[in-house]
């Protein structure tokens, strides 16, 4: 704790820390953090022990630092060996000046201490985002990917809908082997911010992998998106395997998502307020046929919320946002944070505008036949 008081450099154990610049996720929130190397011969004997203590103070609350400590168990090193270690750690913070107080030490009680100062700032375009975390607010970075959200109130909202929300879980490289923990991310902040959205009461999952050819998870009608299951349901992926009988069906990954089409957009019962298309570009070989579209007639809204990190290299529609045109949709290309948020923003906005004309409609025509009845 002296050290971090004394704010002094250290360098007693050798080691390069370089801070992260704070950016802002797809979760709403600015992720910082640091990156450290350490000369392997620096560490060189029997097993180690470094400990990691740093602290971070907003600007604006200098009697509230919030203290991080990591312990990392060091295998044992030969005298010769050669090269760096690479270590790394990460927090998370709102918008804000912020002051980071950072040391590391060995068994030995050797010291390495560094300092700095950070500043997460959004671009004045970005000010109307409903940020996660509050400015000058501190946090560890959330390890698990799939927790629960807290309840939202919904009590002032002027008209709750329902969606029905279909997602490829799918990463942004179509030859990846594995679902990218960046991809995962985006995928499940694109839930989460309608999760969070007050006017919407009502969710319905679909979450499915197009190269699998697979509903991997299916939550029907609930008030709540059960983000802990679809985390469990997504244990099952398996992008690196091929399904021989699949591989020589022609066009099969086409008939899976005509099916899914079909299957989904049926108006039977409750239907949904909208459908919502989510996931990464799809480039079949083959488009889904206009007839096998034709046998379709959503009596709601459609949607397609693209996730696309680098749309200047496939700009042209996909073989969902090709659907998606074909029932009069609506097309969102997901790229930044801000794409998310203006883009949900705008999307509910549709959907309550929607309900409410339609709401007026059978409302007016109720009246048209209680005044011909009365005649």
């Amino acid at each position: 704790m002296a050290v971090l008081e004394a704010r002094e450099t250290r360098k007693d154990l050798p080691c390069i820390v370089t801070p992260a610049k704070p950016v802002l996720g797809f979760d709403l929130k600015f992720h910082s953090g640091f990156d450290i190397s350490v000369p392997l011969k620096e560490l060189s004997g029997s097993e180690n022990l470094l400990t990691i203590l740093f602290r971070v103070t907003s600007n604006e609350k200098k009697e509230e630092p919030v203290y991080f400590s990591q312990k990392i168990r060091v295998p044992s090193v030969d005298a010769d060996a050669k090269g760096d270690a690479y270590l790394q750690g990460t927090f998370d913070i709102g918008e804000g000046k912020y002051q980071v107080d950072w040391l590391m030490r060995d068994r030995s009680e050797r010291v390495c201490a560094s300092f700095w100062e950070s500043e997460a700032a959004l671009p004045v375009k970005d000010k109307a985002l409903s940020m996660s975390m509050a400015a000058n607010e501190i946090a560890a970075s959330d390890k698990e990917e799939f927790l629960d959200e807290p309840p939202v109130d919904r009590s002032g909202a002027e008209a709750l809908v329902s969606v029905k929300v279909l997602v490829n879980f799918a990463p942004q490289n179509s030859t990846a082997s594995t679902l990218q923990p960046a991809d995962t991310t985006a995928l499940v902040s694109i839930l989460r911010s309608i999760q969070r959205d007050p006017h919407i009461a009502k969710f319905s999952i679909v979450a499915f992998n197009l190269q699998e050819q697979r509903v991997l998870y299916r939550q029907d009608s609930t008030d709540h998106i059960d983000f802990p299951a679809i985390g469990e349901a997504l244990k099952g992926l398996q992008l690196g395997r091929v399904n021989l009988a699949k591989l020589q069906q022609k066009n099969s990954e086409t008939e899976f998502l005509g099916d899914l089409i079909r299957t989904e957009f049926k108006n039977e019962g409750s239907s949904p307020d909208a459908l919502i298309f989510a996931g990464p570009k799809v480039m079949l070989a083959e488009n889904v046929p206009a007839d096998t579209l034709k046998v379709v007639d959503p009596a709601y809204p459609v949607f397609y919320m693209n996730y696309n990190l680098y749309p200047h290299l496939t700009p042209w529609r996909d073989s969902i946002g090709q659907a998606i045109r074909y029932f009069k949709g609506t097309e969102f290309t997901i790229s930044r944070p801000r794409d998310l948020w203006f883009a949900v923003t705008e999307m509910v906005g549709k959907i309550v505008k929607f309900k409410a004309g339609k709401s007026a409609h059978t409302a007016s025509s109720s009246r048209g036949l209680n005044e011909a009845a009365l005649h």
